[in-house]
């Protein structure tokens, strides 16, 4: 018996599939015998003996089966020969079946339909379409507020990919003033604020760290203050940068903690691949093995930016920003009163993610190579002893193959008291025609949740959802997308500079938090705002540009079908040589730590492994994304090559010379310390950056008087990096 076919029938209609392979599809020859699973094909034999006519009528037949299942929510087929070598016809039939099945079972890309919720409700609008979710949105808390954002964002986000070429402007540029007409410093009224953070997720961790810093901030977020549709993980060793900068203590880091586990695993699912793309679980113990209480971090955070003076403007749309000589104006609708509100400050942040209507503007019709669309939810109760172990996490897991044009893949990761997190995601390629949707991966996600643990999905009880589009970019240099204008920067999802592999803005904003606030301090303190020089306060790293490529490998591009077990064969390859590697390699992968040496060493070594791989990336990639990731390759090797000559020694002169040349040349010394971060933290190696020092400050006195008195302008504290 051997395997002849294997292929996915992107349709959860199993039912059709059988119907149409049993009653309506024709092969061009043998007998078709129909089966509980499908259909058995009788071919005539090679072997008819015609002289001896009193051989069984069987032995003049040999057979083709032919059968589909379903799993994932989508249906999967194989064909096996029931002989040890080929049969006539067998080739030719195979190409008929599969050509019969494209055809009558396309790739379908559904997207929801416009809804009005003036004369409906969320879950009556939705119902037909999408019946489980509706079912279990209805069994959480606040379902029905939950549904309507997931809807909301799937909406924005179909908006920005269909029409990239046409975003909203919501920046506009004030003419420039000639020189005559304008004002001395000393009769301007400055701005309200030093800097205001648009969006209230990763927006207030970096807010409450300006405002400890003397800066007077303003946060607004759309939402009540506080509420996330997403959990965070994190590594002791990552979140130490929070308590470096002295946002947060031991004591509170560990109030935050929800829970540390033993391990984290890695196990992609195998049982169609061949030998050689077969993995052993990775274990993890250091990664991401820290589940935070985001709601209690963004609470604290919020806490600590009031008592600094810091305000949130809760509740609070942004409509639009007016960029000028010296401040930006921003327009606000408050949502509950629909009242608008005007206000202005010397920095615009953008932390508002992938929805985020200035990163659209800034990158017009590539403002995101790949997504993840995330869908989730964290279950309080409801599984059975033993189904998973609290002290474990599930870091990446699939349990099928490519599913109606997405490898799905798995998180677990448990949290505080009985709390499971779960998130289901996969990576994908930005289309105008396949967007991505998140209703649709939820009514994936309610399906399969007992495939994936063993459960009673009427038993669980649901806490809340977690959902979101994590954006990604592929960058072959630091400057191939705008992440800045003029008195405007993004950082976080909205810059779209995180991992590839781990995919989110929580862990590289984390990574990077001293580097980005140490920029920033110096950009601000010398009024550095133009976009020339707001563009080197970024998260890139060189190290994880060039990973982009291993993204790709996940993503089915639309309009394709791929063989069902490629993708899960791609990472079972690669992650089979990070299981033998030692412990730290794996670490130092995940967490954006890896250097050139150990990539080649790891990419050579995969390479050899499973020859195929390069064949494989060669039709997923395409020669266009090849050439562009060779930029990305070379530019890692030349930076690779720099922070080889320099990072031993510069950074230490640098830090040396800061007290005669940063007053002198402000310019030149905030060029220098990004190019300083570039060779060290851009390249996994914070540990070469000397410790910034920091002093609380106002506004610089050219703009207005000071807001903080002398005793405190004066405090220094030493922070690692």
């Amino acid at each position: 018996m051997k395997e002849i076919l294997y292929l996915e029938v992107p349709t959860p209609k199993t039912e059709q599939v059988m119907h149409w392979l049993q009653q309506e599809y024709q092969p061009e020859i043998g007998e078709k015998v129909p089966t509980a699973a499908g259909f058995r094909l009788r071919l005539p034999s090679q072997n008819v003996r015609t002289a001896n006519q009193s051989a069984p009528k069987s032995e003049n037949f040999e057979e083709l089966s032919v059968f589909i299942w379903t799993l994932q929510r989508t249906t999967y087929l194989k064909v096996f020969r029931w002989a040890s070598r080929s049969l006539p016809h067998e080739k030719s039939f195979v190409r008929h079946l599969t050509q019969a099945i494209r055809t009558h079972f396309p790739q379908n890309y559904p997207a929801p339909a416009q809804i009005d919720l003036s004369t409906q409700t969320i879950f009556e609008a939705l119902a037909d379409a999408y019946p489980q979710t509706v079912h279990y949105f209805q069994k959480m808390p606040n379902g029905e507020y939950d549904l309507t954002r997931v809807y909301w964002w799937e909406q924005r986000w179909r908006e920005g990919v269909k029409n990239p070429q046409q975003p909203r402007q919501v920046v506009f540029q004030n003419p420039e003033t000639p020189k005559s007409k304008i004002p001395s410093a000393k009769s301007l009224t400055p701005p309200a604020y030093d800097l205001i953070y648009v969006g209230g997720a990763l927006g207030t961790i970096h807010a409450a760290v300006m405002a400890r810093l003397g800066y007077r901030v303003l946060l607004i977020e759309r939402l009540p203050f506080g509420r996330m549709n997403r959990e965070w993980n994190i590594s002791r060793s990552e979140f130490q940068s929070l308590i470096d900068l002295e946002l947060f203590t031991p004591a509170e880091f560990d109030r935050v903690i929800a829970r540390e586990y033993i391990d984290g695993f890695h196990k992609f699912f195998d049982a169609n691949n061949p030998p050689q793309a077969k993995a052993r679980v990775l274990h993890t113990p250091t990664v991401l093995n820290i589940a935070i209480d985001s709601d209690k971090l963004l609470k604290i955070c919020g806490e600590k930016l009031r008592e600094c003076g810091g305000e949130i403007w809760e509740e609070t749309e942004f409509l639009r920003a007016d960029i000028s000589l010296d401040r930006v104006t921003i327009q606000t609708q408050h949502l509950p009163s629909q009242s608008q509100k005007q206000v202005t400050g010397r920095l615009l942040i953008d932390a508002m993610g992938t929805a985020s209507p200035i990163a659209w503007q800034l990158n017009g019709g590539r403002a995101f190579d790949s997504v993840c669309p995330t869908v989730g939810a964290v279950i309080s109760d409801g599984f059975e002893p033993g189904v998973w172990d609290a002290q474990f996490g599930d870091v990446l897991n699939s349990h099928g193959d490519i599913s109606r044009g997405r490898q799905l893949i798995w998180e677990l990761f448990p949290g505080e008291g009985k709390d499971l997190t779960f998130y289901l995601f996969h990576y994908h390629e930005v289309h105008p025609d396949n967007p991505s949707s998140l209703l649709e991966m939820y009514e994936d996600f309610f399906t399969i949740v007992p495939e994936y643990r063993r459960c009673e999905m009427e038993k669980l009880v649901w806490s809340k959802p977690t959902f979101g589009y994590i954006p990604g970019h592929f960058s072959v240099n630091d400057h191939d997308r705008q992440v800045a204008f003029d008195r405007l920067m993004a950082i976080g999802d909205a810059a779209s500079l995180q991992s590839p592999l781990v995919f989110t803005g929580f862990g590289s904003l984390v990574r990077n938090l001293s580097r980005m606030t140490h920029l920033l301090d110096t950009a601000l303190k010398h009024d550095l705002l133009k976009a020339r020089h707001l563009d080197r306060i970024r998260a890139y790293q060189s190290n994880v540009a060039v990973t982009w490529l291993f993204s790709k490998g996940m993503m089915v591009p639309t309009g394709k079908s791929l063989p069902p077990q490629q993708v899960n064969a791609m990472l079972n390859t690669f992650f089979d040589v990070l299981a033998t590697q030692p412990p730290d390699i794996a670490e130092a992968f995940i967490k954006d730590r890896v250097t050139w040496l150990r990539f080649n060493q790891m990419a050579i070594i995969a390479a050899v492994k499973n020859p195929a791989l390069l064949l494989w990336i060669w039709e997923m990639a395409g020669a266009k994304d090849l050439i562009r990731w060779l930029g990305s390759y070379f530019n890692f090797g030349l930076n690779a090559l720099l922070s080889w000559i320099f990072a031993g020694w510069f950074p230490g002169v640098l830090h040396r010379s800061q007290p005669w040349l940063e007053p002198r040349f402000p310019a030149l010394w905030l060029w220098l310390l990004s190019h300083a971060y570039a060779i060290t933290y851009g390249m996994g190696k914070p540990q070469a950056m000397p410790k910034p020092r920091f002093s609380v400050r106002g506004l610089p006195p050219e703009l207005s008087e000071p807001h903080l008195d002398s005793s405190t302008t004066t405090r220094e504290s030493q922070v690692p990096s």
